[in-house]
């Protein structure tokens, strides 16, 4: 058993990882219902907690049936990250989590994010204040290193350890890789089975198939996986993964008549959320995903991502599996 402090997380936990404009509720709840062991708000602005933004405040929005659930937080300023973490804290998740592994730009340039990766006792001493502000478990997602000369990840992770992280993400990456390449999981596996590490390695970083979750499970012996990007559009991915391990066996892949399901319970979810006119917005980013693969599918894209109504989303939605049944 899987555990992270109390909470347990199963014989080999899927987790879904944070990622910014995506990992949202709307978009959490089908990831749970879909087989997701642990979860993570998008990373939260710790400078935006504190001067109370409204976009960092209703990160923090977080419902029962998303247990365990993880409050993300990134800064680079030590007491910033303090005050943050007590905010996050009343929120009552279940986990606190630090991202040292962003690697987009205006984050990396505060020092935040995997910028803190080119000063690692910053980052020690930063995690080390943010244990000591909170009663809940602390975990952190990270990378191999700043560029291919730093990735001390096995040492990094043994003095995070040591300063009472509870477990560890990494991905596969580089921050001077971005997303780019393919993630080398080598790294990720000598944390795992490093002797003095006795808290749960999680890896992170290309894993879209339930074939690439067994190799990776097998090979480096990590305690769960964590996905992001093969999340996107696809939720189904980790009942996928579940089923594949216990069987061997492949699950049926989602109908036409899921996916379109599924696209009206996220957009529905997201205009409660948000309101009307956000959630129908933002909306507009994931459609591409959920029905990629569909040959001649443009012009309804199209038409899903001008069209401003919810009721006139949801009757083009409903005439998918109609026009494209026999095309899937």
């Amino acid at each position: 058993m899987v555990k992270i402090g109390n909470i347990e997380l199963g014989e080999f936990p899927l987790i879904l990882a944070p990622m910014e404009d995506v990992s949202d509720p709307p978009f959490r709840k089908l990831c749970k219902q879909h087989g997701a062991d642990l979860m993570f708000t998008e990373f939260i602005s710790s400078e935006g907690l504190i001067r109370d933004a409204v976009k960092s405040k209703q990160k923090l929005d977080i419902f029962e049936y998303e247990r365990p659930i993880g409050i993300q937080i990134f800064g680079g300023d030590i007491e910033s990250m303090k005050q943050a973490t007590e905010i996050a804290t009343q929120a009552n998740p279940d986990i606190i989590d630090i991202n040292f592994g962003c690697p987009v730009k205006k984050v990396v340039c505060k020092g935040a994010g995997a910028g803190i990766l080119k000063d690692i006792p910053k980052m020690v001493k930063l995690t080390e204040e943010i244990v000591k502000s909170t009663r809940l478990p602390v975990t952190v997602k990270t990378r191999l290193g700043w560029d291919d000369s730093s990735k001390h990840i096995v040492e990094v992770a043994e003095r995070l350890q040591d300063v009472g992280i509870q477990a560890i993400s990494i991905h596969g990456r580089t921050r001077v890789q971005m997303y780019k390449g393919s993630a080398d999981w080598t790294l990720i596996g000598e944390v795992k089975n490093n002797p003095r590490m006795h808290i749960p390695v999680f890896g992170n970083g290309d894993v879209d198939s339930p074939q690439k979750a067994l190799e990776m499970r097998q090979k480096y012996g990590v305690d769960g996986i964590m996905i992001g990007r093969a999340a996107i559009g696809y939720p189904w991915i980790f009942n996928e993964i579940k089923h594949y391990f216990k069987t061997g066996k492949h699950l049926t892949k989602p109908t036409i008549t899921d996916r379109v399901e599924a696209v009206k319970s996220h957009l529905l979810d997201s205009v409660k959320w948000k309101n009307e006119r956000l959630g129908v917005l933002e909306m507009r980013r994931h459609y591409a995903n959920y029905f990629k693969g569909i040959p001649n599918f443009k012009q309804t894209r199209i038409q899903l991502v001008t069209e401003e109504n919810v009721d006139k989303i949801i009757e083009i939605l409903n005439s998918i599996p109609y026009n494209y049944e026999n095309e899937y």
